[in-house]
């Protein structure tokens, strides 16, 4: 059980055959609404991972395969407090929106997203600000929490691949480049906390939690 503030990364299953997919709204896959409902239990309710009494509120990105797989793992239970926001929407890839990897490289051989951004889309300090603007906002929840007995413990993101990837390596202060070093499996849950309870002290404390559960 968890004991500690903390956030809760929820990764959507959203990459449809290797393709970058930010602005493209593609819907939820079926095997991504399977593998939900059938470990939604294992999930959410009380003593699992995540507790909708302890949750103060949700950040959801406002693409279908995110709202979707947010309501499919509340289904059954009390909806938490929760907003959409672009704010935790994916990368925006620009000029290389829904190309595979393979289709990048052919326009731009030397391309590495986590260095050089995408044209027309997002670079790498546009992430960076919006992300940490995200962080800022999650950390003065858990700040109210603790300080103040203002909310509820926990807060949850239900977001993308290269989002949350970026978002762990702000989370603990690296350069977001180094999120190339942390695999987020789809349909997977990431939990970042403080160590000692300490909101100076921010750690990532689990990846990957019920990755490949299908």
């Amino acid at each position: 059980m968890v004991s500690h503030t903390c956030s809760e990364l929820v990764h959507v299953t959203d990459r449809l055959q290797g393709r970058h997919t930010g602005r493209s709204d593609i819907p939820l896959t079926e095997n991504g609404v399977k593998i939900i409902e059938n470990n939604r239990h294992r999930i959410v309710g009380p003593d699992k991972l995540v507790q909708v009494p302890n949750i103060c509120h949700v950040l959801v990105s406002p693409r279908q395969r995110a709202q979707k797989t947010f309501f499919t793992l509340f289904e059954g239970q009390e909806l938490p407090s929760y907003e959409t926001t672009e704010a935790v929407r994916e990368w925006d890839y620009g000029d290389y929106d829904g190309l595979k990897i393979n289709e990048i490289k052919a326009k731009n051989p030397n391309w590495v997203i986590w260095t050089d951004g995408c044209p027309n889309g997002e670079s790498v300090e546009d992430i960076t600000k919006r992300i940490d603007e995200t962080i800022d906002k999650v950390r003065e929840y858990h700040r109210q929490y603790k300080e103040e007995g203002i909310g509820k413990r926990d807060m949850m993101i239900v977001a993308h691949g290269h989002f949350l990837r970026a978002f762990i390596s702000r989370w603990v202060g690296f350069p977001l480049c180094l999120g190339t070093h942390f695999n987020v499996e789809p349909a997977s849950i990431a939990m970042l906390t403080y160590q000692h309870n300490n909101l100076a002290e921010p750690s990532l404390t689990a990846l990957n939690l019920f990755a490949f559960s299908d």
